[in-house]
């Protein structure tokens, strides 16, 4: 390989981004894919729900230590590793049918929701070494952020079209075969010392020592916990229970809701100007307590649910996608570049640590109150979030 696509910023930005795009539609169909085979198995919402728990989890630890990892041995590197653990998981779920209990594709998906926080720590890292904050930073944060989840939305429809067409190791074949190409194309192109500390980090370095860069952690934790609380399990169990929705216009309406957001993400710059801050985030938490809280009002006087429900989804996922926007481009404008990946991934940890704690009271607040309690708890998670903004 010609040693000047290693060293030209635009050509390894390109390459970074393909091999995080690829990863997202791979994930977001292994998502699906599981979803659905689990539930025509006779699994129950929760129990499906279960098989993510561990994925939520070693997301939570990858990112806190897989930070420290990529600044003594690349982001390249990791995000190679990254994509090869996708791969193991995904040749795992190959194994017969009769042999895909619970706790095997937990483990699956442990190794998955480690592949995936190597990779988007990875991909999310690169672009402070590859990109100059000169206003087009937060342009090229918010494109590869609202790319990712439309993408996640596309593999989504991709998982059900892969199901419908072939079983479901034929379906997890196609995956594999993408991400093992994707792999080694990634591997032969990257420049694999990129992101490497010319110091040694401890171990000790793992937790931020920023006090500003600890509270929008703290901020981005409370804010996705508000999220999944009720998106996760409460939102398409009550969508199938309570108003007899079919299980395509469930996933129909969660993947195009996932593209939207995604779409609004990469317009986010146009929305909030080219160089947001604390107050930014203050302003736009502040705006999104509203509708979690006017919905559950809504579910608690039986009034017009099923159009709330759908409308005040659309527009929380509009807010919520520009609030995420400007978290994500504060996190790498505020890193140290020497270094990046210690303080992208202590981030991280915080979100998935709020993905963690929000699919698990998703489905036990849903199931001991209802979804109104949950957009309650989410309205009052948002809230926090605004009050940690407040003092960046």
């Amino acid at each position: 390989m010609s040693p000047a696509l290693r060293q030209n910023p635009v050509a390894q930005y390109l390459v970074v981004t393909a091999s995080y795009w690829a990863f997202t539609l791979s994930d977001g169909a292994l998502r699906m894919l599981v979803v659905l085979f689990f539930h025509e198995l006779g699994y129950s919402p929760l129990e499906v729900a279960s098989l993510f728990l561990l994925y939520e989890f070693f997301g939570m630890v990858t990112n806190l230590f897989g930070g420290w990892l990529a600044s003594r041995i690349g982001l390249n590197m990791t995000m190679n590793a990254g994509l090869l653990l996708q791969v193991v998981a995904l040749a795992m779920l190959l194994a017969e049918p009769s042999a895909l209990t619970i706790p095997y594709v937990m483990v699956a998906q442990a190794m998955s929701g480690i592949a995936k926080d190597l990779n988007k720590m990875s991909a999310k890292s690169s672009i402070k070494a590859l990109v100059s904050d000169d206003g087009g930073l937060y342009r090229w944060v918010a494109l590869l952020t609202g790319s990712k989840n439309a993408l996640k939305g596309m593999g989504f429809f991709l998982g059900g079209a892969l199901l419908a067409a072939w079983d479901f190791r034929g379906a997890i074949t196609v995956l594999l075969v993408l991400l093992a190409a994707t792999f080694i194309l990634s591997a032969i192109l990257l420049e694999h010392r990129a992101g490497i500390a010319s110091f040694k980090p401890k171990f000790g370095d793992i937790f931020s020592k920023n006090p500003a860069i600890n509270r929008l952690s703290a901020a981005r934790f409370f804010l996705f916990a508000s999220r999944d609380i009720w998106f996760v399990v409460a939102l398409p169990v009550y969508l199938q229970s309570q108003l007899e929705w079919t299980y395509l216009a469930v996933g129909s309406l969660l993947a195009l809701w996932i593209i939207a957001y995604g779409a609004i993400q990469a317009f986010a710059p146009r929305i909030t100007g080219t160089k947001p801050d604390g107050r930014t985030a203050f302003i736009w938490a502040a705006i999104l307590f509203l509708f979690p809280a006017a919905i559950g009002t809504a579910i608690l006087l039986d009034w017009e649910i099923e159009t709330v429900l759908v409308l005040g989804l659309l527009i929380f996922g509009a807010v919520f996608a520009v609030n995420s926007s400007v978290h994500s481009y504060l996190i790498v404008a505020w890193a140290r570049r020497d270094g990046v990946s210690l303080d992208v991934g202590f981030y991280y940890m915080a979100n998935a640590a709020g993905r963690f704690v929000g699919t698990i009271l998703s489905g036990l607040v849903y199931q001991q109150w209802g979804l109104a309690a949950c957009l309650f708890v989410s309205a009052l998670f948002v809230l926090c979030s605004a009050l940690l903004a407040r003092r960046l």
